[in-house]
């Protein structure tokens, strides 16, 4: 899998090897779930426990999308200049010692505080995980391990309440965010081994960090349909918990036992749609009709206030998540064709910086409105932003080559 010769360079693994790069960093986007997960499946206990609002809840969530927002294109024009290998291992390095530092905090300073930090680190999460994609695979196969390499985080949802919930009711919330370090510490021992030939070659750097620059149609394009598309999904995970607990009645014990179920979506949604931009989308620079679809598919979210039935909530929150990971995959897929190569991270770093600065302005608004108790004002403004993120990308993207 190497060649022999002393100064050819190295080559990537070949079948089912090929995929070991991607598995890796599919485990770190699970960690970074992980530890995002604790504070949104716990929150009914830490919110009566430490008598914080929702507002304040949702205040302390936004400083972790302003951070995330702010970090992830940082971190993507860092690994597209340093490479992935140093560039993960310092950045889960920092946001494992923020999520075990909400052992020790108890108000909305130390919260936000956390949350920060936690949200600088993460932004590495997802800017690497489509790097580590580009860097390991040939181009046919790049969604998909896109999609292998993001759904752990999926995994980390799925997992978070079955892992916490039982440690949280037994020992309280607080030893509940000290398992994180542990997790944490092992992944980079994983990734220590593997960020290397034959698994991946990190070597596409640029000779200087590269910045966005807001005045390109691509950026506001990827921005558009990224952040706003896929919206809902961020904002699914952080109120979702909250919503059973306090419209639907279910208790802590009951959310740990179900909150894996609408989460699934989320992981379909990244095989379904990694699949779909592979084989039918190929180089298309403007799948317009796709766009106009899933925006019409996200509208059924709305209906959430409109039933009292559990499952058919959960059911509903599911559908949700599976359509805007539709939005995030096709728009990271379009975009990785209009960006050079070795800007792959800048990339992710933009689309995830943009859902980040959307999840930070509309989750204080959403919490004050879930301390008035306005669910459905809440759940009906939310399938709004899809459909103005696809408005948005139909007029920005004009004049984009090969319409479909």
């Amino acid at each position: 899998m190497i060649s022999a010769g002393a100064d050819a360079q190295p080559r990537l693994a070949v079948g089912w090897r090929m995929w070991v790069a991607s598995g890796v960093i599919m485990l770190c986007s699970w960690l970074s779930y992980v530890d995002r997960q604790v504070l949104a499946v716990l929150s009914p206990m830490i919110l009566r426990d430490t008598g914080l609002s929702v507002e304040a809840y949702a205040e302390a969530v936004s400083a972790f999308s302003f951070a995330y927002m702010i970090a992830n294109p940082v971190w993507g024009s860092i690994l597209d200049r340093i490479g992935l290998r140093i560039g993960m291992l310092i950045a889960v390095g920092v946001w494992t010692a923020a999520s075990v530092s909400h052992a020790w905090v108890g108000g909305l300073v130390g919260f936000a505080t956390a949350r920060a930090v936690l949200g600088f680190g993460e932004g590495a999460t997802f800017p690497g995980g489509l790097r580590t994609a580009a860097d390991s695979l040939p181009p046919d196969r790049r969604s998909r391990g896109m999609a292998i390499a993001y759904s752990g985080s999926t995994l980390g949802a799925i997992v978070t309440p079955l892992l916490v919930t039982p440690v949280a009711l037994a020992y309280g919330w607080r030893p509940a965010f000290l398992i994180t370090g542990a997790l944490g510490a092992m992944w980079l021992a994983a990734w220590g081994t593997v960020a290397r030939p034959p698994w991946l070659i990190d070597s596409r750097r640029t000779p200087r960090i590269a910045l966005p620059n807001l005045r390109e149609r691509r950026f506001w394009t990827l921005a558009a349909g990224m952040g706003l598309g896929g919206a809902p999904l961020g904002t699914v995970l952080t109120m979702s918990p909250v919503y059973l607990n306090r419209a639907l009645s279910m208790t802590q014990a009951e959310l740990g036992r179900v909150l894996w179920a609408p989460t699934l979506g989320w992981g379909i949604g990244y095989y379904f749609f990694g699949w779909i931009a592979d084989r039918w989308v190929a180089d298309r620079q403007r799948p317009a009709r796709l766009y106009l679809l899933l925006a019409a598919l996200s509208l059924p979210l709305a209906l959430v206030t409109r039933t009292n039935s559990r499952v058919a909530v959960l059911a509903l929150f599911f559908w949700g998540m599976f359509i805007a990971v539709g939005f995030i995959t096709l728009s990271l897929h379009v975009a990785t064709r209009a960006y050079p190569g070795d800007q792959t991270g800048l990339v992710a770093g933009i689309g995830s910086g943009a859902w980040g600065a959307v999840q930070a302005l509309v989750l204080p608004v959403y919490g004050r409105w879930f301390d008035h108790h306005w669910y459905e004002l809440t759940w009906a403004s939310m399938v709004l932003l899809p459909l103005i993120g696809t408005a948005l990308w139909l007029r920005i993207s004009v004049g984009n080559q090969r319409a479909a």
